[in-house]
């Protein structure tokens, strides 16, 4: 039982879920620097499941879904995207690492590719147009700089394709 709100490492059964939250037995933790220490503190074992590691002390944890989901996406297609991570590290969004899941939940590579990171359905709201206009980006081929072409106002124009919905690219519509 969480006493004013402390959770030692050891306390009991640790789990993130995939709702993006942490919990304790089955108690949700409240405390959002608590949930911020064990989202900095994930370490993974070579067999692929997953500990928290604080300072001296060390405790097994259930991983729900992924170790790491996305809570905000910043910035837009002519620039790039950035997605913040519930350990507050933001990183590029690379569009060719982006999928559908099952129930149509959208996931990304990060931490240097080396780990899947799972979209918040109340960051979902990437699920339709948004949704959609990521995973056109993701659809592309790669092109180096010299292949794209520069548009309007001097900015790299992604190229255009057949992944596009309507013939409209995402870069055009000024949001993302």
């Amino acid at each position: 039982m969480a006493r004013a709100g402390f959770y030692a490492v050891e306390s009991g059964k640790i789990s993130f879920r995939r709702d993006g939250n942490w919990y304790s037995d089955e108690e949700r933790i409240d405390n959002p620097r608590i949930a911020l220490l064990f989202s900095r503190s994930i370490r993974q074992n070579p067999d692929g499941s997953f500990y928290l590691q604080v300072a001296e002390e060390r405790a097994p944890i259930t991983v729900e879904d992924t170790a790491y989901v996305v809570k905000a996406v910043e910035g837009d297609a002519p620039s790039g995207f950035t997605v913040v991570l519930n350990d507050e590290e933001r990183e590029p969004l690379d569009p060719a690492t982006l999928e559908v899941g099952r129930d149509n939940v959208l996931y990304c590579r990060v931490k240097g590719g080396t780990q899947r990171a799972r979209f918040l359905r109340t960051e979902s709201r990437l699920r339709g147009r948004r949704a959609r206009r990521l995973l056109d980006l993701s659809a592309r081929p790669a092109l180096s700089a010299p292949q794209r072409g520069l548009g309007r106002q001097g900015r790299l124009s992604p190229p255009r394709g057949p992944a596009l919905n309507s013939g409209r690219h995402p870069s055009n519509s000024g949001q993302f």
